[in-house]
Formats: C-alpha cells, sequence, structure tokens
C-alpha cells in the first residue's frame, strides 16, 4: 500500500499500545474513520489533559481543506503517515465539517456598489500588530478613538460571524473606518467598513493563511501595501485599495519551516520570522528527529525576492545517536521564531525571540533575545533566558513516559519556556531605552538594547508550555503589562496565578496584580468543558490611554485600570451572537493576537481551539453606549 509518508510498523504498535479513552456506545451506524480516528487520534486527542491536541469536537470544526493541510503539510504530517489513501480519506470524511456556500454569505454581506471605495488619505490607526516598530502595543486616546472614561461603559457595536472557522488568531490594520481582516481558517482577507458593517474587498490566498497583517509603503516603489504570510509560508503584499496582488513571494529559508508572526515593513525590505520546529514531527517515534530551525529573512519590498537569512542554528546533520527504537537522531534544531520581530531604527536592528531546541545537541540561540543587523543578517548580539531546554511534544520528566525523541533529563530541562511575544522597545525613566521580553517561563527580563546585558528580572508565575507569558505583552512607558496564563490544573501547579500584572519599566517592581478566577456557572461548563482550569489571560493585551485591554482563555474580555489594577470593564463572550452578516456567530477563547482598537471601538476575535481552548467564529466590535 502506498504511504503519505515513511513511518513504519513500529510507529503503528508504539501507538497501539498507549491507552485510549473508552467512550459510550455509539449508533449501529457508525461512520467508518471514527474507528480510524480513535485507533491513531484518540490516544492524544481524547486525553482532557493533553493541552496540545485540539479536541475530537475542536476537530470537527474544520474544513476538509484545512484538515489535509495540517495532516500533509502542517505539524501533524509525520503522524499521518501511518495511515493508507483510504484510511486518510475516510478520516478526512469523518472529521470535516459540511463547508458553508462562502460565495452566498460573502456575496449578501458586501457593501453597496457606491460604497466601495477605499479612501487611504484617513489616518492610519494601526499599522502593525505591536501598534508601532517597537511592540509597545499602546496607542493614545487620540489614537484608538477611546478614552478610558469611555471603556468603563461599552456595549456591543456588532458581531460578524465567519463560517469555517473554529480559530481567530490575526490582528488587523485599522484606517479610518475601514479594517483590513482576515480570519485566518477562510483563506481570505476582507476590507470591512466598520460602521455599516460590510465589505468592500475580498483577497482570496487559495489556502489557509496565518499571520497578522501589516501596513506601509513598498520601499521607494511609493505602492502602499498589507503584507501577510499564508500557511505554506508563502508572503502575499496586496493593494489596500482593489485587494488585488502587487507580488507573492516565499518567505522561509526551508520548506519545512513556517511562518507564524507578521512581517513586517521597514523601509526598502520586509523583515519575516520563521518558526521552524519540528516540535510536532519529532513525536513520531520514527521521525528521525529533527531537522527544521527557525531563521528570519529579509524580502526586497519591491520584488519580494530574498536578500538575507539569519539561521537561528546550523543545519542539523546526524548526531551519531539513536532513540530507544534504534531509529537514528539529528541536530540541532529548533529555536523558531514564533513572533512578530521588534524594529530599532536608531541602532539598525531587528529583536527576534526564540523558542526551545527541539533535539540535541542544544544551542545557545534557543530560549532567547536576539538583535539582527537590519542591513546584513548579521547577529549583533545574543541573551540566553534558559539553557538546555530541549522539547518535544510528548516529553515528560519520566523517561519511561516520554515518547522515543525526547532527550534525557541530564541532557534537557524540558521545559518548553519559550518566548512567544515580540520584545519591547521602551524608555525607562531616566529616558534610557531598555528592551523587555517576556517568557512563558513566567518571567520578564529587561536587557541593555546596546549589548544585551541584563538590567533586571522578575517571575511572576511557575510556567507552563502555553504559558506564564504567552502571546504579548504591553507598556504606557511607565509599566510593562504581564498576562500570566499557567493553565492551572493541566499541571497541578501550587503556585500558579493567572492574571494580569503591572511592573515598573526601571525597576521590575511589581506594581500591582489582578487575578482571573475560575467561572463555570451558567452553562459556562458546558460551553467549555476547560473552564475551571483554562481561564489565565494568554492573547496579548492592549493598552488604551490609561487602560489596559485583555482577553482570557474561558472567553472573558478585561480592561484594567492601568494605574491600580482595577477591573473596569469586563464582558463574557462565551455564547451565541446575532451576527450583523446572518451567519451563526459562536464565541469562545480570547487568544493569540485578537485585540485592537481604532475608529472609536475595540475589535476582539472570540475563538481559539488549538490547545484545547473554547472554539469560536465571531469578530466583535465594542463602542461605548450611546454613541
Amino acid at each position: 500500500m502506498k504511504k503519505f509518508g515513511l513511518a513504519r510498523a513500529a510507529t503503528i504498535f508504539y501507538l497501539a499500545a498507549m491507552p485510549v479513552v473508552n467512550h459510550a456506545a455509539e449508533p449501529a451506524e457508525r461512520h467508518p474513520g471514527s474507528l480510524i480516528y480513535e485507533q491513531y487520534c484518540g490516544v492524544c486527542h481524547n486525553q482532557p489533559e493533553s493541552a496540545r491536541s485540539p479536541s475530537l469536537a475542536a476537530l470537527k470544526q474544520m474544513t476538509a481543506d484545512q484538515l489535509k493541510l495540517v495532516l500533509t503539510e502542517g505539524i501533524m504530517q509525520e503522524q499521518a503517515g501511518i495511515l493508507d489513501r483510504r484510511q486518510f480519506a475516510v478520516l478526512i470524511d469523518y472529521l470535516a465539517v459540511k463547508e458553508a456556500d462562502s460565495n452566498a454569505w460573502l456575496a449578501d454581506w458586501m457593501c453597496g456598489e457606491q460604497d466601495r471605495s477605499v479612501d487611504l488619505t484617513q489616518p492610519v490607526t494601526l499599522a502593525r500588530v505591536g501598534v508601532d516598530f517597537e511592540s509597545t502595543r499602546h496607542m493614545t486616546a487620540a489614537q484608538a478613538g477611546l478614552s478610558s472614561l469611555q471603556l468603563r461603559d461599552l456595549e456591543l457595536a456588532w458581531a460578524i460571524g465567519f463560517p469555517d472557522t473554529n480559530a481567530l488568531r490575526s490582528s488587523p490594520v485599522i484606517i479610518g473606518n475601514l479594517m483590513y481582516y482576515s480570519p485566518t481558517p477562510t483563506g481570505r482577507v476582507l476590507a470591512i467598513d466598520v460602521t455599516k458593517p460590510c465589505v468592500k474587498w475580498v483577497y482570496e490566498a487559495g489556502t489557509e493563511l496565518r499571520t497578522s497583517m501589516t501596513y506601509g509603503e513598498l520601499g521607494a516603489s511609493g505602492q502602499s501595501a498589507l503584507v501577510f504570510a499564508d500557511r505554506r509560508g508563502q508572503v502575499h503584499a496586496i493593494d489596500p485599495e482593489t485587494g488585488t496582488t502587487i507580488w507573492k513571494a516565499e518567505g522561509r529559508h526551508s520548506r519545512q519551516a513556517a511562518i507564524t508572526g507578521a512581517p513586517q515593513i521597514v523601509g526598502d525590505r520586509i523583515i519575516v520570522p520563521v518558526s521552524g520546529s519540528g516540535v510536532g514531527r519529532g513525536a513520531n517515534p520514527q521521525y528521525e528527529c529533527c531537522v527544521e530551525h527557525g531563521a528570519v529573512v529579509a524580502l526586497n519590498a519591491v520584488t519580494g525576492e530574498q536578500l538575507w537569512t539569519y539561521h537561528t542554528t546550523a543545519e542539523a546533520t546526524y548526531t551519531g545517536k539513536t532513540n530507544r527504537l534504534g531509529v537514528k537522531l539529528r541536530g540541532p534544531s529548533g529555536a523558531p521564531v514564533w513572533s512578530t520581530p521588534t524594529i530599532d531604527l536608531a541602532r539598525g536592528l531587528v529583536y527576534a525571540t526564540t523558542g526551545q531546541n527541539t533535539s540535541l545537541p542544544a544551542t545557545d540561540t534557543s530560549d532567547a533575545v536576539l538583535a539582527i543587523d537590519l542591513e546584513t543578517g548579521n547577529l549583533r548580539w545574543g541573551f540566553q533566558a534558559l539553557a538546555n531546554d530541549v522539547w518535544i511534544i510528548g516529553c515528560r520528566d519520566d523517561p519511561a513516559q516520554s515518547t522515543p525523541n525526547c532527550p534525557s533529563p541530564e541532557d534537557s530541562v524540558l521545559k518548553d519556556f519559550d518566548f512567544g511575544a515580540a520584545a519591547i522597545l521602551t524608555k525607562n525613566q531616566d529616558g534610557k531605552d531598555i528592551l523587555l521580553a517576556g517568557q512563558k517561563s513566567g518571567d520578564v527580563w529587561a536587557l541593555d538594547p546596546d549589548t544585551g546585558k541584563l538590567l533586571w528580572n522578575t517571575r511572576l508565575g511557575e510556567g507552563t508550555p502555553l504559558g506564564g507569558i504567552h502571546w504579548g505583552m504591553a507598556t504606557d512607558g511607565q509599566r510593562v503589562f504581564a498576562p500570566i496564563n499557567d493553565p492551572v490544573s493541566l499541571w497541578a501547579l501550587s503556585k500558579s496565578e493567572p492574571g494580569m500584572n503591572a511592573l515598573d519599566v526601571t525597576t521590575g517592581k511589581i506594581l500591582w496584580r489582578t487575578p482571573t478566577r475560575p467561572d463555570c456557572e451558567n452553562g459556562r461548563k458546558e460551553r467549555f468543558d476547560q473552564c475551571d482550569r483554562m481561564y489565565g489571560l494568554s492573547a496579548a493585551p492592549l493598552s488604551i490611554d490609561e487602560s489596559v485591554v485583555a482577553g482570557s482563555l474561558d472567553g472573558k474580555l478585561y480592561i484594567f485600570d492601568s494605574a491600580t489594577g482595577e477591573t473596569i470593564f469586563e464582558y463574557d463572550v462565551l455564547k451565541d451572537f446575532e451576527t450583523a452578516n446572518g451567519f451563526a456567530g459562536k464565541g469562545g477563547s480570547i487568544e493569540s493576537q485578537t485585540i485592537a482598537a481604532g475608529a472609536g471601538m475595540i475589535f476582539v476575535g472570540a475563538g481559539y481551539s488549538q490547545f484545547r481552548q473554547a472554539p469560536g467564529n465571531v469578530l466583535l466590535a465594542f463602542k461605548p453606549k450611546g454613541k
């Protein structure tokens, strides 16, 4: 039989020997794909505490194209190699959601012909996920069109539901009353008039999108563009007036890598973070782990041509070692760049934060902050927060419980304490530049941007593979706002304190802490079975005026007073919504980079299911009451 991969019989025996959760009897006419799912997938996806594996319910909200991409080119391609073609097709048929008529729902939601023009002379409120090159994620009241007084009393302006979607992950671009937004699983970019709301134009990428968007001019061409990347590592530059393609180019250094952070437009080049990892492939005991590694790639802004590449590790080679099944091992690997790079125009630097290594030997570029020369791609300096952190999915402290490709506790700290958040460049009280970085260990690090020297360090949580500090922080120049996730009972943490924290930028002193609490009442447990475990703050917060906006894994939108930590606004998004476009809206976890503001509104994407959070498909807009 032809296979999708090179996995051998030993892989099947290894997976089959692991315990599978038993379920109540199903109807007699059971879909044959359910048997394949239980045999090959259920060992991970049926485990409530397997936070790295989406639940069956979340998988069944994915389209056939999304599932095929994940199983043939994405994180699960090695595992899918076990299946023959018939099994593969039957499994897809069992899991895939029936797709909506996308043309119909979009046709009904388009603006009138007379309202489809785009005016780029309006003020640019939000050009990139970090708000500015320094990734501060701070907006003035004038930028957002919202004061802290107004943020105390908001109401829902509208909701938009997206078909074929169970997760929203991206930050928009906002110019005047126009928002460029991508519900990434749909493979589309929408130009939305937020006052109506309706769609002016639609860009079809042809595959699932992956990153937030960036707006700017492409070098000396003077051409304005929206730039983003898709699931296959292609960087798209499109015309913001018409939604037509300017160019599309390969953004990776390797076809085995991916792009998850947004590309940055910086003058005549585009800086692309590359998240080559192997964290999923390495869990296959027959995979010769591992070869993927991270990178930062510079593209010519006018043409998309690659100019330089900084590699976070050397190319992997065979190490002479084998796993306990006798499969050869390779390294170094990992040190992916998950987040959008921060740009230091004065020093000509790109600050990239990295994840853990995924195979031995460990490198000094993993779990690190790296300063890369913007012009040449050479490394100026590096700061490693945690050494010898080599980890893949399935690693445990007990080697007998780990997948065969995991290193031993003697060779690795086995933490998965990478940096998933962008570094922040700001100034301390003395007017000196300071670089801040938040880590999944719960640490906030302050560095000298000239040398990488440590200035201070404050730890706020115990850390877990899903945070600590997961997707980002924000600063208003006086305080750095650090959300803590730490899903509590998944790792039986005794000192976990999910919530928002404010630290003094100059000293790292904790100024206030506002914890989040579990809420499983009023039907919330039925909507999200992890509500008593996942209620921390993982999404990148947004500082507006004298307030900070944050979202929780259990579907709560919070706004805190920047000076005191008082909760001045709270809204539960874990519910169904009537939508402006008529498509059923379901709220879920607030994750990734989905909190934004502009045009006098706050925008929140509700739903994310990749790590067993609450799936959803709704974009929400909040405005001051009576406005």
